[in-house]
């Protein structure tokens, strides 16, 4: 029997592997956290990637952070990780690996997650090829919104809304 993972999960895996576009792994993978009872190994997932985006952005002490409280909070979620189908072993060695490096005063390098489902990576390389991307490629080092795109993104939307609610809250009720 296979196993349905979640839009948003195979997703995010696309833009973990592909684009390297970890914010953007944690912005629909926050996204479904709020919408499957808040589970703890989403979480766990985008501390990954967020670690990964401070990484490349040479902060160090906030990549270092972010990948040891992944470890921690995907060692007590290590069913859930497999229920994901990621070899939990392989991937607990590789998050002791990075933040060895990242300890190490090591730049930043683009990691894989284990995948231990065939079905799923399958799932996930046929999204990879209609959406044209190139699965397993290095991060873009030179790709500035990439590098910055919690600063560099339009929040034209988000401000309007915001804008909008505090109109709501200031008008007299009568």
């Amino acid at each position: 029997m296979a196993i349905l993972y979640p839009d948003a999960y195979i997703d995010y895996l696309f833009h973990f592997h592909t684009d390297r576009d970890y914010f953007e792994c944690h912005e629909i993978l926050e996204e479904h956290w709020k919408q499957d009872h808040k589970r703890p190994v989403w979480v766990g997932l985008i501390q990954i990637a967020v670690a990964l985006y401070h990484h490349r952005r040479n902060n160090v002490q906030g990549a270092k952070r972010m990948m040891k409280k992944a470890a921690l909070l995907l060692h007590r979620e290590k069913e859930a990780v497999e229920q994901l189908g990621i070899h939990y072993e392989q991937l607990e060695q590789l998050l002791q690996w990075y933040i060895q490096r990242v300890e190490q005063g090591e730049t930043y390098q683009s990691i894989n997650l284990p995948i231990a489902d065939e079905a799923l990576l399958a799932k996930c390389l046929e999204y990879c090829q209609k959406r044209g991307g190139a699965w397993g490629k290095e991060s873009d080092l030179r790709n500035e919104f990439l590098l910055h795109k919690h600063a560099l993104r339009d929040r034209s939307d988000v401000i309007a809304a915001r804008m909008q609610s505090k109109q709501k809250k200031r008008r007299p009720k009568h």
